[in-house]
């Protein structure tokens, strides 16, 4: 009997608690596997969005919080945070045997019923109340800069109290265990993300004479010092993915600047991006990041900020560059010392190997079996 099977058997009863269900993104594929690894699980979330959702989430029951009700949650759910903590306490979990929380915000917040193991998976602390650089560039108007000095308190108190709540934490990365640590005084095992690399490594990889920076285009990814490293080296960039920073971005670009916004592209044409990309992009500080792993599958080598994640995912030198001054200036000396080295891409690939589905599994069953209380 293998550990998941034999935590089958002890957990017949399993609680999924999730921040909210707007738009797919890399936390939703955490949640997938959980509900792989547990069929029979129910699934909490604050605030369900129509979709498109693949069919483990579609066709299950959705267990939703009265914020679900709000008009417009599902569009601005972020402007209900104040509200999710409690939402988020207001769900009676007494008939489970495990909860399982994929946290990002408040999901953790949920009350624990006595002798129910509790595993949260942390994407990172909340990342509104604690980071200011990831507030940088929003647009949050007047009335919510105004706000915000009486808003974070209560959130971070918020934020510390929920993370009594969890038995283990698990964080997505060390960069994320580190927060944990420094915000939650809480020590967290590091399982990374599950990333879907077989269909990546099955990409041909014929490099054209371009650059690529692949995803949300939201303010602190920092897709303009993208821009403005190519737009100064003269170099071709494609920048595929859209959000409320796309906007600002395409203004900023130089005149004359081979700068190409493609938008939202479908999975195919990302697929053709990737294959005829010089290297990734990757400029900004993320808790762990798909995409560079994504990227690396395919073949394709990355220059990443070395803060974060991408500086555990990427092997300068080796698998792409890392730059440690989180400018258009410092990304410009990356690709300028990009250019003078060679990358072999059975070595680019097989380091992207190390993140599969298969793989994230097998560890957080691991850590769900080792807290397991050894009288039951």
């Amino acid at each position: 009997m293998t550990v998941l099977e034999r935590l089958r058997k002890r957990y017949p009863r399993v609680a999924v608690v999730h921040e909210w269900l707007t738009n797919p993104g890399g936390s939703e594929h955490v949640v997938l596997e959980m509900l792989e690894m547990f069929p029979q699980a129910e699934l909490y979330t604050s605030i369900y969005g129509p979709g498109p959702w693949p069919e483990p989430i579609a066709e299950r029951q959705v267990h939703t919080s009265y914020l679900n009700r709000v008009p417009g949650a599902a569009r601005h759910y972020q402007k209900l945070l104040p509200f999710v903590s409690r939402a988020y306490r207001s769900f009676d979990l007494s008939g489970y045997d495990l909860i399982l929380s994929s946290n990002h915000a408040c999901a953790k917040n949920v009350i624990t019923p006595p002798g129910v193991l509790h595993v949260c998976y942390c994407h990172t602390p909340m990342r509104y109340a604690w980071e200011k650089r990831f507030l940088e560039g929003e647009s949050i108007g007047a009335v919510g800069r105004l706000a915000l000095p009486l808003l974070l308190p209560l959130l971070r108190r918020q934020d510390r109290i929920g993370a009594a709540s969890p038995d283990v934490f698990v964080a997505n990365s060390r960069h994320v265990a580190e927060r944990i640590e420094r915000y939650y005084g809480r020590s967290s095992a590091v399982v990374n993300p599950p990333v879907d690399v077989d269909h990546f490594l099955g990409l041909s990889h014929a490099p054209k004479d371009y650059f690529l920076v692949f995803g949300r285009v939201v303010p602190y990814k920092r897709v303009d010092l993208a821009v403005a490293a190519c737009a100064a080296l003269g170099r071709a960039l494609k920048v595929a993915g859209g959000g409320r920073a796309l906007e600002g971005v395409r203004a900023e670009a130089p005149a004359g600047a081979d700068i190409q916004f493609l938008g939202k592209v479908s999975d195919e044409e990302r697929d053709r991006l990737l294959s005829g990309a010089r290297a990734l992009l990757f400029p900004g500080e993320e808790d762990f990041g798909i995409v560079p792993v994504e990227a690396q599958a395919a073949g394709v080598p990355v220059i990443a900020y070395e803060v974060g994640g991408a500086g555990e995912t990427v092997r300068d030198g080796r698998t792409g560059v890392l730059f440690a001054e989180q400018s258009s200036k410092g990304l410009a000396a990356a690709i300028e010392r990009f250019d003078g080295l060679e990358f072999d891409a059975d070595a680019v690939r097989g380091n992207a190997r190390r993140f599969g589905r298969d793989r994230f599994r097998a560890e957080l069953a691991d850590v769900i079996d080792r807290a397991a209380p050894r009288s039951q």
